[in-house]
């Protein structure tokens, strides 16, 4: 199984930060990840 890059408590906390209502835009491109992979 692969490793996740980020643990849980980083997943929780960029799907938080979105939700607060910065954009999804920034949110991936902040946290290094593609807009695919967020969704």
């Amino acid at each position: 199984m692969k490793r996740s890059r980020f643990t849980d408590e980083q997943i929780i906390g960029i799907l938080r930060e979105q939700e607060a209502g910065v954009t999804t835009a920034e949110v991936c491109r902040r946290h290094g990840v593609s807009s695919a992979t967020f969704y």
